[in-house]
């Protein structure tokens, strides 16, 4: 069942340093076979290692015009026989990092659902339907992909990474009485006038922390998990979280508890 309600998602990519994967997350994104037009806003945090020309030359394959740092280009491109997409690009001058950059994002969304999704290819865009399968049953709000409530695929890492995953989860729950699984998942998905009206402060990795307190204040809000596949970087591959973002995230978990 497809909910009438629903006619375009926006997909917010915020970028920094992703030149070997930016092309492809996006030709994935636009090629996602769903019956909605996508409005897929890049976001590219200040990169310096050429991810900005990739996105310049993409606009020019598609037909977009040139742009500068402190404007933005919006093109149609047709992507299947079901829907077309919009790509709508926008430049930081500064990087300011992943909290930052989705801010601009969600300010500038449209769609009636937001998707968060990552630069790299962690995060597969083919689960999308089941992302998406809650709001068109007509019972979500708010839907967090699970990377530990899932019997798909799962690159095997980093052990104190899942442990620092599980503690910072466990620790948000205590402080939001939730019972996620993955707070820290790139996936959530949001009804975009629920999102739209949260002041996010946070500039980088505290993002996560922050987000999920300020939905749970929420009343009536309808918070749903879905299993999804996960295939993990490594720091050599360009994997960018650290130890720091941890702490940060920790800070972040008992700061948005009491704050108003």
């Amino acid at each position: 069942m497809v909910d009438s309600n629903l006619h375009t998602i926006s997909i917010i990519i915020p970028c920094y340093n992703e030149k070997h994967t930016i092309a492809q997350i996006l030709s994935v994104v636009q090629n996602v076979n769903i019956p909605y037009h996508k409005e897929i806003i890049v976001v590219n945090d200040c990169s310096t290692d050429g991810t900005k020309e990739i996105l310049d030359s993409l606009l020019n394959e598609f037909g977009g015009g040139g742009y500068t740092e402190h404007s933005h280009q919006s093109i149609n491109t047709s992507v299947n026989s079901l829907t077309e997409s919009t790509l709508c690009i926008f430049h930081h001058t500064t990087n300011q990092g992943k909290g930052a950059a989705l801010r601009t994002g969600i300010t500038h969304a449209s769609g009636d659902i937001v998707i968060i999704q990552d630069a790299d290819l962690e995060y597969d865009p083919n689960e999308y339907p089941k992302l998406l399968a809650p709001f068109e049953k007509g019972v979500a709000d708010v839907v967090f992909g699970s990377r530990f409530a899932s019997g798909d695929s799962h690159r095997v890492l980093y052990f104190w990474h899942r442990m620092g995953n599980g503690l910072l989860t466990l620790l948000s729950n205590m402080m939001t009485n939730l019972n996620l699984t993955d707070m820290e998942t790139c996936y959530k998905v949001f009804k975009r006038e629920i999102i739209q009206s949260i002041t996010i402060e946070e500039n980088r990795f505290g993002f996560e922390p922050e987000i999920t307190a300020k939905i749970a204040k929420l009343k009536g809000i309808r918070i749903y998990e879905v299993g999804i596949s996960y295939y993990g970087r490594t720091y050599e591959e360009g994997k960018k979280i650290g130890i720091k973002d941890g702490f940060r995230a920790l800070w972040a978990i008992v700061k948005y508890r009491f704050k108003a």
